[in-house]
């Protein structure tokens, strides 16, 4: 097959603008291959290089004691004590979930379990980040559903429990809907792999599934904005086989325990172009490949083609050569391939073949380290127009407007399309707040969540950022957890205008401020650009993924709200209503401020929540929907009805942050008010769990009927 010519137009279709491409003619003195563009294409894209984002993301605090290793791996390693460590990332499965929903989610879940896994590590949990268009968007329904059986499809066949996560909804993701996959794993923490390759000669060997041609180009696709071509881009969307990976892991897993890996990357984006290059890379070495020994499901491959597909559930590895009959044994025991493509060169080279024909030749380190790096200009978000006045609503009126919107009701109907108890160590699954996961065969447990609330980074993105974390943070500390480090999946659209680049830059900002004022540091994460449909951007949506420590079961702050329970607030606030999910749900005004965090605060009631946590039965952070939601939550979890003392809309439905509240006996209560009296904390008791009816100052509903509502909404709007 004859390359095609090197022309403008396919140097653009190539998502490279025509700076990029002169680089490139710089760098190698010659027009390029058909096949060097395609791998340059797939290096220096967004998705990949991460050129609009670098210089901010070195900002970030990333380290720690607890933390072993950082961002730069295929995942973040943290210690958990006893010699273990939890291994976890997230990463975004945008743009192909959009075209292709089952698919597009199902490998986004696949992707990220492979990047546990190819760090030594088994999984134990994952979590799912999802944003979509309105309800009655004629496209919603439709990417509701193929995404959540691509999620709980992969998930569930391959054996993770699904412990955690969130569901919104908002004109803003119309055209491009988000979906970011976390996973987590245990390995051993003198036990864990990387990537970088070392030593000269070394055999790099092909693992896992054959070469197919799904996928190609799909890097390249996911660093681009969407158009009226977008279907056009389906076949950029690779095809997942949740059993062989499953088989790969096992065999990945037995591999690694024969001492036979030097290193070995998962191939994700890019595939065996970024797999090899990243290896080469971070060891300093150059790589040289034979493509006509990769396995291939397909006839007349071409390189490019083999170079760039994104076929699922393949890894790439540097190999003791002494211990290559033992290595294969186990991937011949486990049916599926391995073969020898390779080899480390000395020279700084990528070197290509293809039945003998060189098909690339290029400088190794500049596709990678080198890759062009974007100090992008960017302008400040506005400050936000003063909210005006909000008349006050009849409270179980605005509770109703809440519970009968999708993005507050209960989200049953997709977790209960997951798996969340498969491993039989889940203690807590979705739907009560963070997860929690027990580690196998000791008296600890880990608690997993994920939170960010869009439209207050749209308001203010550095307050948005903080408030990411900080709930984050409340998250973990409801369960009793102490919150142990963090992952970012920074979702936003087109870095290139100024407006919506200065929406990244102040979110990063504010993240790093809030990881290092609580000692949760950023240890892995994705940044996903570019999403926007015909010029309109999501809202940016940068989601934090967070992982705590719990050192023994009675630790575990529970869930018991019981007859006679008082209800006690941790923390104080003004009635914030800028942003509130009153505010957007009853009066549909997105306006006003994000609230303000107060790290200091939140640090030391979080503190508080944790030393006195004997004391309390149920625990829950106040965010959406303020006092009411919560007290509504803690209430139909328990099937005890609830009675606030209050009836003002904005103590009731205020979004003030570093607040908690605590259901406990009265005599419990009294303990705890004297040690928040001691500790400085602000305390109050705001009512009480009783009876069988939700009372708010005067007004009133049977419990039963709201949690009709509140457990109906969502599957009437989408089953």
């Amino acid at each position: 097959m004859t390359d095609p010519a090197i022309t403008q137009d396919l140097i653009a279709a190539h998502g490279l603008s025509a700076d990029e491409y002169d680089s490139i003619l710089e760098i190698i003195g010659r027009t390029p291959t058909f096949t060097e563009l395609g791998i340059f294409s797939a290096m220096w894209n967004e998705h990949c290089s991460y050129k609009s984002s670098k210089k901010w993301l070195r900002t970030l605090p990333t380290e720690g004691p607890q933390v072993i290793c950082g961002p730069g791996e295929n995942a973040g390693v943290v210690d958990i004590g006893d010699g273990q460590a939890v291994v976890f990332k997230m990463e975004s499965h945008n743009h192909p979930s959009y075209i292709e929903p089952y698919q597009g989610a199902a490998t986004g879940v696949g992707g990220i379990l492979r990047d546990v896994f190819t760090m030594g590590a088994r999984p134990i949990a994952a979590m799912n980040a999802l944003s979509f268009g309105e309800p009655d968007h004629p496209k919603t329904r439709q990417l509701v559903h193929g995404v959540v059986a691509g999620v709980g499809g992969y998930g569930n066949a391959f054996g993770v429990p699904c412990v955690g996560g969130e569901v919104r909804f908002d004109p803003a993701y119309n055209g491009n809907c988000l979906v970011n996959a976390f996973a987590a794993g245990l390995a051993d923490a003198d036990k864990i792999f990387y990537s970088a390759a070392s030593g000269v000669g070394m055999p790099v060997v092909y693992l896992g599934a054959k070469t197919g041609r799904d996928g190609v180009g799909g890097a390249t696709m996911a660093s681009a904005e969407f158009d009226d071509t977008i279907e056009e881009k389906r076949p950029t969307v690779q095809v997942g086989d949740p059993f062989t990976e499953k088989r790969l892991m096992e065999a990945t897993l037995e591999l690694m325990a024969t001492g036979a890996v030097i290193s070995i990357q998962d191939m994700g984006a890019a595939g065996l172009t970024c797999s090899a290059v990243e290896m080469g890379d971070k060891g300093g070495l150059g790589v040289r490949l034979d493509l006509e020994k990769v396995p291939v499901r397909e006839t007349a491959m071409t390189a490019y083609e083999m170079m760039l597909s994104e076929s699922q559930e393949r890894m790439l590895m540097v190999l003791r050569p002494e211990l290559e009959a033992e290595a294969k044994a186990v991937f011949d025991k486990w049916d599926l391939d391995f073969a020898i493509v390779g080899e480390t060169i000395a020279e700084d080279r990528f070197l290509i073949q293809l039945n003998g024909e060189t098909k690339a030749d290029l400088p190794l380190s500049k596709l990678a380290s080198t890759a062009p790096e974007y100090d992008r200009p960017w302008v400040p978000t506005p400050a936000p127009e003063p909210l005006a006045d909000v008349v006050n609503v009849d409270p179980i009126d605005g509770l109703k407007a809440l519970l009968a919107s999708p993005n507050y009701a209960s989200k049953a109907w997709v977790f209960e399309q997951y798996d969340t108890m498969v491993m039989a160590d889940s203690a807590r699954t979705p739907g009560l707040g963070a997860g929690i996961v027990r580690v196998h065969g000791t008296d600890k447990a880990l608690a997993f969540t994920s939170d960010v609330t869009p439209r207050y980074v749209q308001a203010n993105p550095e307050m948005g950022g903080k408030q990411a974390v900080a709930e984050a943070y409340r998250n973990l500390t409801a369960t009793g957890a102490t919150p142990l480090a963090t992952t970012d999946n920074l979702n936003f659209g087109n870095p290139e205008k100024p407006e919506i680049m200065g929406q990244l830059v102040g979110a990063i900002k504010g993240i790093g401020v809030a990881v290092d004022a609580l000692d949760m540091p950023i240890v892995s994460g994705n940044v996903s650009l570019y999403n926007e449909t015909d010029g309109t951007a999501i809202l940016p949506t940068p989601t934090i993924g967070a992982v705590g420590l719990i050192a023994t079961p009675d630790d575990i702050i529970g869930c018991d709200v019981r007859e006679g329970h008082l209800a006690v607030l941790i923390g104080e606030g003004t009635g914030h209503l800028g942003q509130s999910a009153l505010l957007l749900e009853v009066f549909n005004r997105a306006e006003g401020d994000a609230p303000s965090v107060d790290l200091a605060v939140e640090k030391r009631n979080g503190d508080f929540i944790r030393d006195n946590r004997a004391l309390i039965n149920a625990c829950t952070d106040l965010s959406d929907g303020g006092l009411a939601l919560a007290a509504f939550e803690m209430a139909h979890g328990s099937g005890v009805g609830m009675v606030l003392d209050s009836s003002d809309t904005s103590t009731l439905f205020g979004e003030d942050q570093g607040r908690y509240l605590v259901a406990c006996s009265f005599d419990k209560a009294e303990a705890l008010m004297i040690a928040a009296g001691q500790a400085g904390v602000p305390i109050q008791t705001v009512g009480k769990f009783s009876g069988d009816t939700v009372w708010m100052g005067n007004s009133s509903a049977p419990l039963a009927d709201l949690s009709e509502t509140y457990q109906t909404t969502f599957a009437a709007t989408f089953a």
